[in-house]
C-alpha cells in the first residue's frame, strides 16, 4: 500500500534504537524523511548512515529530551533545515522502576521529564509547524497505564498522562485538522527489555513465562509490527481515525486469561 509519505518530514523522539528505530525504518522505507531526535549522537549517525546506504533518507537532531531548552532547540534545528514537519512520532522513554515505596519526590519528577513532559514540550514547540501540513501526531504509550506493574510508579503516571493528553489534543486540535492517537505497548522485545531480562535471576524461564502469557501466537510484538501500525496512523490512510488508544499487543491486555 502506498501511504503517501513520500518525502515528508517526520520527527521520531528516542528514534535510534528498539521501537524508534522500527519505526524510523518503516517510514524510510515509505520515502519519508524520518529524523531521529535522541541523545546519543553515535546511535543517532549509526542509523542514519544505514539508512542512506540503502538509498533512503534520514536525518538526526541530538537532544536530551529531559532538558526542555533542548526540545525548543531540537524543533527550531528542524524547523530551520526543512522549514515543514508533517508529522511527529513521541516515543522516547525508559521505564526507570520509580516506585511507591523506592521512590521519592525528586525521583518522580526526574521520571516524569523523562517520560511525559517532553511529549507536550514537542508538540507544542512543533504546534505552528503541524497546523501548517495539518500533521498528524502519534504518542507511544504502554499497558502500564491500564493494568500496572508494581514498582513502578512514575511510569505508569507518565503512561495515563500520555493517554490522557492523546484525547486532549484531539480535541484541542480538531479545528486545525490535526489527528493524534496513541499507540500502546504491552510486550515489545527491544535492547532495554533484554537489558531488563538479564538482571533477573532465572532470564529463559522468565522469558518463556511471558511469551506463554501473549494469546496470539505466544510470543512478543516485534518492532516492526509495532511501527506498521504507528506509519499507517501518520498516513492519509487513516484520515478519519483520531483521539484512539490502539493496541498492538497480540491480545495481551484485553483477551481473557483463562484462554491461556
Amino acid at each position: 500500500m502506498n501511504l503517501n509519505l513520500s518525502n515528508k518530514v517526520i520527527i521520531v523522539t528516542g528514534g535510534a534504537k528498539g521501537i524508534g528505530e522500527g519505526i524510523v525504518r518503516v517510514l524510510a522505507n515509505e520515502g519519508a524523511i524520518p529524523v531521529i531526535v535522541g541523545r546519543n549522537e553515535v546511535d543517532n549517525i549509526k542509523l542514519v548512515n544505514e539508512i542512506i546506504d540503502l538509498g533512503q533518507k534520514c536525518e538526526q537532531v541530538v537532544a536530551e529530551l529531559s532538558l526542555p531548552i533542548d526540545c525548543k532547540k531540537a524543533i527550531e534545528e528542524i524547523n530551520q533545515k526543512f522549514g515543514r514537519i508533517d508529522g511527529v512520532v513521541n516515543n522516547a522513554g525508559v521505564n526507570d522502576s520509580v516506585g511507591l515505596e523506592n521512590g521519592n519526590y525528586e525521583r518522580f519528577m526526574e521520571s516524569l521529564h523523562k517520560n511525559l513532559v517532553h511529549y507536550y514540550l514537542i508538540i507544542q514547540h512543533a504546534l505552528p509547524a503541524l497546523k501548517a501540513s495539518k500533521g498528524s501526531i502519534v504518542n507511544i504509550g504502554s499497558k502500564t497505564a491500564e493494568t500496572g506493574q508494581g514498582g513502578t510508579s512514575a511510569y505508569a503516571a507518565a503512561n495515563g498522562g500520555r493517554n490522557a493528553l492523546t484525547r486532549e489534543w484531539a480535541v484541542e486540535l480538531l479545528k486545525y485538522g490535526i489527528r493524534v492517537n496513541s499507540l500502546i505497548v504491552a510486550e515489545c522485545y527491544t535492547p532495554l527489555y533484554e537489558k531488563w531480562v538479564q538482571t533477573l535471576p532465572n532470564p529463559s524461564e522468565t522469558l518463556e513465562k511471558i511469551n506463554s502469557k501473549i494469546p496470539l501466537g505466544n510470543r512478543m510484538t516485534t518492532a516492526e509490527e509495532i511501527a506498521n501500525m504507528v506509519v499507517f496512523l501518520l498516513s492519509d490512510k487513516s484520515s478519519h481515525t483520531t483521539g484512539q488508544l490502539i493496541h498492538v499487543d497480540g491480545g495481551y491486555v484485553h483477551l481473557d486469561r483463562a484462554l491461556l
